[in-house]
């Protein structure tokens, strides 16, 4: 039963070690020689000023995840547009109840203001 499996390890055991064996041939054959402009944090040729972090508004984070939800939510429209024939009324039927509550979800977010930009 497992021998079905076999090709899928052997090509992640593939993988794996190729991938150790480039970076491990980086690492010794590269060359390596460090010095203290090198190690310099680089910003468009100036020299860097202030905190390496900044502060931002929680919005930028909050619009993103929104936009993953929703875009990831969409990808399942695909599946279902491909089969509806043959899913007949059932299928419409619990679509409509998918959308439903995608815009329900959206409603809410423009409703606490997720969406307005200042």
């Amino acid at each position: 039963m497992l021998e079905s499996y076999y090709p899928i390890a052997i090509l992640i055991g593939i993988t794996v070690g190729l991938g150790i064996l480039v970076m491990g041939l980086g690492h010794w054959f590269g060359p390596r020689r460090p010095t203290q402009r090198k190690n310099a944090p680089y910003e468009s040729g100036m020299m860097p000023y202030g905190p390496g972090t900044r502060q931002m508004p929680i919005r930028f984070y909050l619009v993103a995840v929104l936009f993953i939800l929703f875009d990831v939510e969409v990808i399942f429209l695909f599946p279902w547009a491909v089969v509806y024939r043959e899913l007949g009324l059932f299928g419409v039927i619990e679509m409509a109840i998918f959308i439903f509550i995608l815009l329900v979800g959206f409603i809410y977010a423009l409703k606490k203001g997720a969406f307005e930009w200042e």
